[in-house]
């Protein structure tokens, strides 16, 4: 998979709408028949005035050569970039790479999360935030994943990721989705979704979703660890480094 087609890029042309001004309201479903409605997209475009202050915390633990999976706008790519740093921005939607050149991210890379490996070199930051540890879908293709990142990068390289305590609810169609996962050997917060956008929908996907105690399990045996959190209420981004 190179990227997806464009009848099934809502993601796309979500980010690519709201660059050009529009209005673009769209839809989360999930595999249960729970549906989600997302006011705007202003997030993929927010300047780093606006942004969280755990994310501003990060920006300054990124170093080196920079991989920013899933980086949509690109809005922490061209952040970086502009402070001198080396980053490639990497998505499966050609219309979010589109809007990333438009606002001046110098290189892109159209793939598939599995695709990456170290053709494109070494890197000393990969970046996944946005909740895009999610883009791992699995238990067992993260730590398929996180093995390969750990031999295409540097001896003091970090994986800085975000993701949120899934478990921190109460509404009975979450807590009974989480069971029901469970019961198929499924990690709780591993949803199955698409997105849709006026006429535009996704194929169907996995998305993983993590408690820190859950994050620490799928890390072991695979030479990373975390190092620190940086927590923003039921957010946190986990700055993971190598093990020695």
């Amino acid at each position: 998979m190179t990227g997806w087609k464009d009848n099934d890029d809502a993601f796309g042309h979500v980010i690519y709408d709201n660059h050009k001004g529009l209005e673009t309201d769209h839809v989360i479903e999930r595999d249960d028949g729970y549906v989600d409605v997302m006011l705007g997209a202003h997030s993929y475009l927010t300047e780093y005035k606006d942004w969280p202050s755990h994310e501003k915390k990060a920006m300054k633990l990124a170093k080196g050569r920079i991989m920013d999976i899933g980086c949509g706008a690109g809005r922490h790519s061209i952040y970086l970039q502009n402070k001198g740093l080396d980053v490639l921005g990497v998505d499966n939607s050609a219309l979010a790479l589109k809007a990333c050149k438009e606002r001046g991210l110098k290189k892109t890379k159209l793939m598939d999360i599995t695709q990456i490996s170290s053709k494109l070199g070494k890197f000393d930051t990969i970046l996944m935030l946005g909740n895009n540890f999610g883009l791992f879908s699995s238990m067992k293709r993260a730590r398929w994943l996180l093995k390969r990142f750990h031999s295409m990068t540097s001896a003091d390289a970090r994986i800085i990721t975000e993701s949120m305590d899934v478990y921190s609810t109460e509404k009975p169609e979450h807590l009974w989705y989480h069971k029901r996962n469970k019961k198929l050997g499924r990690l709780g917060g591993q949803v199955r979704i698409r997105a849709r956008y006026k006429k535009y929908k996704t194929p169907w996907f996995d998305y993983l979703i993590v408690s820190k105690g859950e994050m620490e399990m799928i890390l072991e045996g695979t030479g990373w660890k975390v190092s620190q959190y940086l927590d923003n209420e039921h957010q946190y981004i986990a700055i993971i480094e190598k093990e020695k």
